[in-house]
C-alpha cells in the first residue's frame, strides 16, 4: 500500500505500480470509482487528477489515521468521500451511495502501508520496537499480545503455517509458550528475539521473524478472508466494462486473486464430459493483460515494490 503521513511522524513513500494502476483501470474521466485501500492517498490522489467535476471516487480504509489524513487531504474536494471500515463491506458501502452497477473500476492494494510498518506504536514490525498490536483498526479485535496471551499451541502452529508458510512453526509455537509462562509477550522485540532464537536456519537477506510476523498480523486482521469476501462484491458493484486491479504483495493474496479472476473468466463450470460450446460458459470477466510487476527503475526506488503483483479484470 501507498502512504506518506501518520499520526506521530511523516513518512514518504511512493504508492506501488502508479502509472500501471491508472492505466490498467482505464479511467473515464467522469466515471465512479473505488479505492478501497486508501492507505494515504496516493492512488487517489492519482485517480481525482484524472476525473472531470462530474466524476467521484470512495475511499475506505479500517485505519482511523489513514481516515483523518483522507479527510485532511481532500477536505476541499466535493468529488471525494471516505469510509471507515473493511472493504470486505464494499457492496454495503457503494448500495448506500446508490452506485451498485454503476462503478467504473474499482482498486486494492493489499497488505499494510508504510505508516503502519514504519510507527513503532503500531507494532507491526520486527523491525521497531514496540507494542505488539497489529491491528490495522487499534480500536477492534484482538491484539497480537492478547491473542497470543492465550492461543494454544496448537493454534499457533495453524497460524503460522497457514498464513506465514513457516516451516518452522512447532517450534516457534513451543518457544512462544514456554515464554511467556515466564513473562507476557508484549513487544515487538521479545516476539522476534524469541523467534529468531528457535529458528534453526534463517534465510539469506531476511529476517527470521518475517514469516511469524506476516502470519500473525493476518490471522488478527482476516486479511485473506476480507480478500475473498471482497472480489465477489468488487464484481456485483461494477457496471458492465468497469475494471477491478488488485495489488498483492505475497503468493497467499495472489494466490487467492489470481484464482478467482481465472475462475470468473472461464465462466459456468460443467461436469467433465458434458459438451458445451464456449457461448454457454457465460465468463463474467475477461482478464486485462498478464500479471504486472514494478519496472527496474521503480524497485531502485522502492524496495517495497519488489513483490507487487498487480492483476487487472474487466467486467462483461
Amino acid at each position: 500500500m501507498d502512504s506518506d503521513i501518520a499520526t506521530s511522524a511523516v513518512y514518504a513513500h511512493r504508492p506501488v505500480l502508479l502509472a500501471e494502476v491508472i492505466e490498467g483501470l482505464s479511467i473515464r474521466s467522469s466515471g465512479v470509482y473505488v479505492d478501497a485501500t486508501f492507505g494515504r492517498g496516493g492512488h487517489a490522489q492519482a485517480l481525482l487528477q484524472r476525473l472531470d467535476a462530474q466524476g467521484v471516487l470512495l475511499a475506505i480504509d479500517k485505519d482511523p489515521e489513514a481516515v483523518a489524513a483522507a479527510r485532511k487531504m481532500f477536505a476541499d474536494d466535493a468529488r471525494f468521500s471516505i469510509q471507515q471500515g473493511t472493504f470486505a463491506m464494499l457492496e454495503h458501502y457503494v448500495q448506500e451511495r446508490g452506485w451498485k452497477g454503476k462503478v467504473d473500476g474499482v482498486l486494492l492494494d493489499l497488505g499494510v502501508s508504510s505508516p503502519q510498518l514504519d510507527d513503532p506504536l503500531r507494532g507491526f514490525s520486527f523491525r521497531h520496537d514496540g507494542p505488539l498490536d497489529m491491528r490495522m483498526d487499534p480500536q477492534v479485535g484482538m491484539s497480537a499480545a492478547q491473542w497470543l496471551a492465550d492461543a494454544s499451541e496448537a493454534g499457533i502452529i495453524a497460524v503460522l503455517r497457514n498464513y506465514g508458510e513457516e516451516r518452522y512453526a512447532p517450534r516457534i509455537a513451543r518457544a512462544l509458550i514456554t515464554a511467556r509462562k515466564e513473562s507476557p509477550l508484549t513487544t515487538t522485540r521479545q516476539l522476534a528475539a524469541i523467534v529468531a532464537a528457535a529458528n534453526p536456519a534463517w534465510e539469506p537477506g531476511k529476517d527470521p521473524a518475517t514469516r511469524t510476523f506476516q502470519a500473525i498480523r493476518i490471522f488478527i486482521n482476516r486479511e485473506l478472508e476480507d480478500v475473498a469476501a471482497c472480489l465477489p462484491q468488487a464484481l456485483e458493484v461494477l457496471a458492465p466494462r468497469g475494471r477491478i486491479a488488485v495489488i498483492s504483495f505475497h503468493s497467499l493474496e495472489d494466490r487467492i486473486v489470481k484464482r478467482y479472476m481465472r475462475d470468473e473468466a472461464r465462466g459456468d463450470r460443467f461436469p467433465v464430459g458434458v459438451p458445451v460450446l464456449a457461448t454457454q460458459l457465460r465468463p463474467r470477466v475477461r482478464l486485462a493483460g498478464k500479471a504486472i510487476h514494478a519496472s527496474p527503475q521503480e524497485l531502485s526506488e522502492n524496495p517495497r515494490a519488489r513483490s507487487a503483483v498487480l492483476r487487472i479484470a474487466e467486467k462483461i
